[in-house]
């Protein structure tokens, strides 16, 4: 199965990016995610539904650790695929 997750860190800072948000791109980055769109209002993400269901434990864990005080996510089936 494939997931897609869309997620943002609050709270925001429209001047630079606050060190929650620079943890959860980091997560995302280095989790061998396809599609990764990361942006200053929302990032999206594709891939196995383990490897996205992993990042999202490692990202909460690590923007809630930097600071982050709302984490919102959704998470989508998008096709069948590799598990």
């Amino acid at each position: 199965m494939r997931l897609r997750v869309e997620f943002t860190t609050e709270p925001f800072d429209l001047d630079e990016a606050p060190a929650h948000a620079l943890a959860a791109r980091e997560v995302i980055e280095a989790a061998e995610l396809d599609a990764v769109d990361v942006g200053p209002f929302g990032n999206t993400a594709e891939g196995g539904a383990d490897t996205v269901l992993t990042a999202v434990d490692a990202l909460l864990r690590r923007s809630l650790e930097a600071g982050a005080t709302r984490i919102s996510l959704q998470i989508n089936v998008v096709g069948e695929g590799e598990a």
